[in-house]
């Protein structure tokens, strides 16, 4: 029983590291994470974020939309090729350790094509300052 066990935690380690199991929205807030650390110390220091999108095969094959909510959540809407039909959808907060939204965004994006979030340091904490 315990090899099997040991296998199964195996697996799945290998599974979490290679990111198999993340959404769209969590794969976003982890870019996030790594862009917020490397943005300046000084305020007005700034890091552009940029997301591929599909981030992972097979996801978000058509257009897409992403919210970055003030309240701290981000919301990913992947659609159908033609665009006309909401086919998943992902939302997380963990990014929101990491930074600030003073605004609630909300951004369509054609397939394939990345979303760019520029990141800012005011006031000592970094800022989602615009999303395109």
């Amino acid at each position: 029983m315990r090899t099997v066990l040991q296998a199964f935690a195996s697996v799945l380690s290998v599974l979490l590291l290679g990111g198999c199991l993340t959404d769209a929205a969590t794969r976003l807030a982890y870019d996030i994470e790594v862009g917020a650390g490397r943005v300046g110390r000084a305020d007005g220091a700034k890091y552009t974020v940029v997301h591929r999108v599909p981030s992972s095969a097979g996801e978000c094959v058509g257009p897409y939309r992403v919210q970055l909510d003030k309240v701290g959540a981000i919301v990913v809407w992947c659609k159908d090729t033609a665009g006309d039909t909401t086919v998943s959808s992902h939302s997380t907060s963990y990014h929101a350790r990491f930074v600030d939204t003073p605004e609630t965004r909300i951004v369509d994006k054609p397939a394939n094509e990345a979303l760019v979030i520029e990141l800012e340091r005011r006031d000592g904490r970094v800022v989602i300052a615009s999303v395109k």
